[in-house]
């Protein structure tokens, strides 16, 4: 639809008029810029949210009048293109619309949730998953989409940990660039691609207690060593837009914090997209206390830095009027406006502002499927496999029990926050398993809990009775959908209702139990493990989650998920996490003192002289990284290619990686790195590479990382990145508590 036009020429005529001269956006935005009103630029930083209401008719004459940028929560694609057609055709400058939805892991085919895409530890999966995503809400005229969320996060109590990569910022960068890359494709006006926007910016995973929308005190030096990393790779990946976080960060809520929003993201990083408000956060800061009113508030927004007003009506109501008074300076609206338009022509709205439904792949098709079925597969961590109790085998079972309230529950297995998505898509376990066992199996299946929050124990004789009567034990646990995503923090992570005792009971039988689990974080399961003989572990698997688990239990896979969360023994440990810092007392078993151990009337000395709790020691239930396989993977032999190199230079670490056990599997090598001496003191053990091999039984592979001396910068004390000579120790293993040493030194350049 726009060509272009010349700057110089075009000052008295409509943008209409003007499409056919000169292709570079930057002049078409300046030229469009100096013909909109103050009430037009400012209908830019507008978003809407028109309800269950008709949306042509509620929106119709502000999108005729230039009063709106972005529509949000429209997914009709007749209303979609209605709403474009009167922006396009019917406003005085034609300005299409952005039209913004959460499609967070999924749209109509759901993805496990993104805790369980990071738990796959394969960017190429998590970017395919955001691809079918995107290709289907495009068909829904959607062309704005709010993630990936990228908040690290070390308390599993907060309710978006669902919806987070976890608590890496190494892995969740990694992932991070793979979302951006899946949503926003090679070609950002090719069809079916649709506008990222990395959340929430900065510190939300951080809320204190674990509660949403809490208060977040970050160090600034812990702020750009750990939360802003994703951010930044997000950046780097050309990510188009951002948004602000609802929280409150180091006393200034992040709506309001011009050292995010402009020095960091725009001096430091150079972002030339744009930033959005979450949902009414503009409004909030008056409710935070950091200004008194709506007017004041939208000053404070606009000064620091978020370009657009999320469903708010703040900006709409007060910017003009701060401009017409001189408190706030235009340059401040232009250059939110330029922002949003660059976005605009970025996504080639201008050429194509329409959607056709029928030049995008079919809902649910089969590479969506399995792509889902994929990304479930490799998202299952297992934690416990007690005497190889998996996996079962057709051959050698004629009776199994499958009991639990998550084992037939299409709409829970696809977790928080998926609007669209469509549980009749939705294989449930107990299909999955029936339908890969046929008539060699007999199935029972017992519900025996309501729902996953039941206290009544009554239904439980009915699942000890099938329990009895088979040769193995299928328990569904762990929590519904409901219970994680935003405003749904616990302060108790164990299972809920009464789903430890129904582990109980169905122990006492005898029979082999295997406990899968599905949930939207991790949780405590201490009071149950010793109960079990085998977890998986599967989050809230998707769309395809039942095949998926099928396959794994039986054999047909090995499980291969590697944990993206620290698990731990109980809520008391948290935060618990691998990166953590040293001490100057640092806990080794042999300091450890139980609770339990302590004599009557002991003297009062300082047990340990450790950083340990006296009644959970040290160690997590499941450390970061740890996932078992039907494999039997051993590392020997970790080398470097130098034992010295110059700041600048590059290093190889690499180790020999053998299957010793009987199958095909595979294995998620890790690379880990100590600073042993820094600027400022730097974690234990900090992710620096990752990779997922397949090896076959009996084979030796050698899994090699290049760690690049920038790859070891820090931000040392006075919060400026540094590359510091030292020593430094290089694991490689399975997991942040295992692995081979090696060592190396970092000398200054020349």
């Amino acid at each position: 639809m726009l060509c272009g036009y010349l700057l110089v020429s075009i000052m008295s005529t409509t943008f209409a008029e003007s499409r056919s001269v000169v292709p570079h956006a930057e002049e078409q935005i300046a030229a469009l810029l100096g013909q909109m009103t103050l009430a037009e630029k400012i209908g830019q930083m507008n978003q809407v949210h028109a309800g269950d209401m008709d949306a042509v008719e509620v929106l119709g004459d502000a999108l005729r009048a230039g009063k709106i940028g972005s529509i949000i929560n429209q997914v009709d694609v007749a209303t979609v293109n209605e709403l474009q057609r009167i922006a396009v055709e019917e406003s005085r400058l034609g300005i299409p619309l952005l039209v913004g939805r959460d499609v967070i892991h999924g749209f109509k085919t759901v993805m496990p949730i993104p805790i369980g895409q990071a738990a796959t530890w394969n960017p190429d999966v998590v970017r395919q998953g955001a691809r079918v995503a995107a290709r289907e809400a495009a068909k829904s005229g959607i062309n704005w989409t709010f993630a990936p969320m990228i908040d690290i996060t070390r308390d599993p109590r907060w309710g978006r940990i669902a919806e987070s990569p976890g608590e890496d910022p190494y892995l969740a960068s990694r992932l991070a660039v793979a979302m951006v890359e899946g949503f926003q494709g090679d070609d950002l006006t090719a069809a079916g691609t649709i506008a990222a926007c990395a959340k929430h910016f900065a510190g939300y995973g951080e809320a204190e207690s674990g509660r949403d929308y809490a208060t977040t005190n970050i160090p600034e030096n812990e702020l750009r060593n750990v939360h802003l990393r994703p951010f930044r790779a997000a950046v780097d990946a050309g990510v188009l837009t951002l948004m602000a976080s609802f929280s409150d960060l180091n006393g200034v809520p992040a709506t309001g914090n011009e050292f995010l929003m402009r020095q960091v993201l725009r001096d430091e990083w150079g972002f030339n997209g744009f930033v959005v408000s979450d949902w009414n956060s503009i409004h909030q800061l008056a409710i935070h206390g950091l200004t008194a009113d709506d007017k004041s508030s939208a000053l404070e927004a606009a000064t620091a830095g978020v370009d657009m007003d999320m469903a708010g009506r703040v900006y709409a109501g007060h910017l003009e009027e701060l401009v017409e008074d001189g408190t706030l300076d235009i340059d401040v609206i232009d250059a939110a406006v330029i922002n949003i338009l660059r976005a605009k022509f970025r996504l080639g709205l201008f050429e194509n502002s329409y959607t056709d439904p029928d030049t995008l792949p079919p809902i649910a098709n089969p590479e969506a499927l399995a792509t889902a079925k994929t990304a479930a597969l490799q998202s299952v961590v297992m934690l416990k496999n007690d005497n190889k109790v998996l996996p079962l085998s057709t051959d050698r079972l004629e009776r199994v029990a499958v009991v639990g309230p998550l084992a037939d529950a299409p709409y829970e297995q696809l977790g928080t926050w998926i609007f669209d998505g469509d549980r009749e898509l939705s294989v449930t376990a107990l299909q999955g398993i029936r339908d890969l066992v046929g008539d060699q199996v007999q199935v029972d299946y017992v519900r025996a809990m309501k729902m996953s929050r039941s206290t009544s124990t009554e239904p439980f004789d009915e699942a000890v009775a099938a329990a009895g009567r088979s040769d193995a034990v299928l328990l569904f646990l762990g929590e519904e959908s409901i219970l994680s995503g935003e405003a749904h923090s616990r302060a108790d992570i164990n299972l809920p209702g009464a789903q430890a005792e129904l582990v109980r009971r169905v122990r006492e039988t005898g029979k082999p139990v295997i406990a899968v689990i599905m949930a939207g974080r991790p949780l405590t399961l201490t009071n149950i493990v010793d109960n079990v003989d085998a977890i998986l572990f599967a989050w809230h698997p998707g769309t395809m989650g039942g095949p998926a688990i099928a396959e794994l239990l039986f054999g047909l896979e090995s499980p291969s998920g590697k944990l993206p969360v620290t698990f731990p023994r109980m809520v008391g440990q948290i935060p618990i996490y691998h990166s953590q810092k040293n001490t100057g007392k640092p806990p080794t078993p042999e300091k450890v003192v139980h609770i339990d151990d302590i004599d009557a009337r002991a003297p009062q000395t300082s047990l340990g002289m450790a950083a340990f709790h006296l009644d959970a020691g040290y160690t997590p239930l499941f450390p970061f990284g740890f996932g078992l396989s039907y494999a039997e993977f051993a590392y020997g032999d970790i080398r470097v290619s130098a034992d010295e190199i110059p700041v600048g230079g590059t290093i190889t670490v690499s180790a020999d990686l053998t299957n010793h056990g009987d199958v095909a599997a595979d294995e998620v090598a890790q690379l880990y790195v100590r600073d042993l001496v820094g600027n400022v003191t730097r974690p234990v053990r900090e992710l620096k590479g990752f990779r997922r091999l397949r090896v076959a039984p009996g084979e030796t592979v050698t899994v090699s990382f290049e760690l690049h001396t920038d790859d070891l910068a820090f931000y040392g004390r006075d919060n400026t990145l540094m590359v510091e000579p030292g020593d430094f120790h290089a694991w490689v293993g399975g997991s942040s508590d295992t692995g081979l040493r090696t060592a190396f030194r970092v000398v200054a350049g020349d």
